[in-house]
């Protein structure tokens, strides 16, 4: 990333006063958590020459709970993740009461563990896991530690509070994310090829002054942009936060 780059987002941010950070998988790579979508990622892969896709929707959950645990639990629990340089960043400017909201694809929890607590997790999250029976909440270990599938005490089964293909976006999480987007006077993608939808939509509800774009690929939303940075989203805020570091030396 140049100079100018790290000095232009610098100076969006400082005038900003509603800021919104959509992001995606991207923001958490530098978490040692892998991009599925990428290329020799994960979805370009078979599980039992089944595509991830199928496992991972709510049909093959409730037909073969126990090859859905198989897969989830290898492939979608990274437990000695923890945050990087920009879910720190992003909790400092919701410090600061700039950043209204984070709306994010990711269910990895990170944003949380940063401190970031208006936190809208479009897909759910692995940190969050409910019995089907009698509703009691579980942690991640639950899921991880457990023999085959899951149970609560009660005998139930316990799923992942993540959405899963076939199911739909929390009603709730939808109208707040969409809500802060359509306050905002700047908003940050990062981290996305904005390709999944629904979530990639919402960025059309955007109305404000300033869109920024940081991603290593093209995204439709490029030709609206202020700022387009083609680099990794984790080496931007380290960049950014040791810029403003040495300004206030």
């Amino acid at each position: 990333m140049t100079a100018e780059e790290t000095w232009r987002l610098h100076e969006i941010i400082a005038v900003s006063k509603q800021i919104v950070f959509f992001g995606g998988a991207g923001v958490s790579t530098a978490s040692g958590i892998p991009d599925f979508r990428s290329s020799g990622g994960l979805y370009s892969q078979e599980f039992q020459g089944l595509s991830p896709e199928t496992v991972l929707s709510s049909t093959f959950f409730y037909l073969h709970p126990e090859l859905f645990y198989d897969f989830y639990r290898k492939n979608m629990l990274f437990p000695s993740a923890r945050p990087n340089a920009a879910h720190h960043y992003l909790a400092e400017l919701e410090k600061r009461d700039v950043l209204r909201g984070i709306v994010t694809q990711n269910i990895d929890g990170l944003h949380k563990d940063a401190g970031n607590i208006r936190v809208y997790e479009l897909h759910g999250s692995v940190r969050e896991n409910t019995c089907l029976e009698c509703g009691a909440s579980f942690p991640s270990e639950s899921v991880l530690h457990a023999e085959g599938i899951p149970r609560c005490d009660c005998g139930g089964v316990i799923k992942p509070n993540v959405v899963l293909y076939g199911e739909p976006l929390e009603k709730y999480v939808v109208i707040g994310a969409r809500r802060e987007i359509t306050n905002a006077d700047t908003l940050i993608i990062a981290g996305t090829s904005l390709s999944v939808e629904p979530a990639a939509s919402f960025v059309s509800d955007f109305r404000g002054k300033h869109l920024v774009v940081i991603n290593l690929d093209p995204t439709p939303a490029d030709s609206r942009a202020d700022l387009v940075i083609r680099e990794n989203v984790a080496d931007v805020f380290a960049a950014l936060m040791e810029m403003e570091k040495e300004s206030c030396q």
